[in-house]
């Protein structure tokens, strides 16, 4: 099963820096946000499985972001544990009726939250392991939990870069990525590379889907999509 991806999500940047610490040495895959629009962006764009969500952050509030994750296919199901420095029991379950899954009050424990963050990803792994995490069309199928991919059927074998940047481009049709965005997704948001590198990774990545390359569109002056017209995707 492949790490699971959480995003932090807190301006306090001592304290995400603690978190981020404490959840790569755990073997968690980590990225860290520092305002509400960004959080977004971010959850759209690396599909986290958890994410530790601040109420009082900037642009906009955890509140609200929450309540966007939640409508949105692709951030919908991650398990959000909220944090903040209201203690009321009302906070509280404005934080729940969003959709929050557990709360946490500010100041917390690391090791008890790492405790929380660890019981429920354990649900959650319980959960998916009876279902396969499938992502399909037009003849292009990606089994996340078994890390491969088919096309018509047939297995096509694929760099753990590739299979990030297809994963990305497959499970949001019709968007428009740049390649800075791709970067990140496909290659960590800390890698240092020209974005022309991506083109050389599209390249390998539409030969090896041979007959279903046009699936991947160049969407000129900005980077890549893929075909919306192909969206009829099942996620099961």
């Amino acid at each position: 099963m492949p790490r699971t991806k959480v995003l932090i999500v807190e301006d306090d940047n001592s304290l995400a820096n603690v978190l981020q610490y404490n959840l790569e040495q755990s073997g968690y895959n980590v990225t860290v946000s520092h305002d509400g629009q960004d959080a977004i962006n971010q959850a759209r764009l690396k599909l986290p499985d958890i994410i530790l969500l601040d109420v009082m952050i900037p642009v906009i509030d955890g509140i609200e972001v929450c309540k966007r994750l939640r409508a949105i296919p692709e951030t919908q199901n991650a398990v959000i544990i909220m944090q903040t420095a209201k203690s009321e029991e009302s906070d509280q379950l404005v934080g729940f009726n969003v959709g929050a899954d557990d709360y946490v009050v500010k100041p917390f424990s690391v090791k008890i939250l790492m405790e929380r963050i660890k019981t429920l990803d354990r649900r959650r792994k319980r959960q998916i392991s009876f279902e396969n995490e499938i992502v399909s069309s037009g003849g292009i199928a990606i089994d996340r939990l078994k890390h491969r991919v088919t096309v018509n059927e047939e297995p096509v074998d694929l760099t753990p870069s590739e299979f990030r940047l297809l994963e990305t481009l497959i499970r949001q049709p019709g968007r428009a990525f740049d390649r800075s965005e791709l970067i990140d997704a496909a290659l960590g948001e800390d890698t240092l590379v020209l974005e022309r590198t991506i083109d050389v990774h599209i390249r390998s990545l539409r030969k090896k889907l041979g007959s279903v390359a046009d699936a991947i569109q160049t969407v000129r002056g900005v980077g890549y999509r893929f075909r919306e017209s192909r969206a009829n995707e099942t996620v099961s």
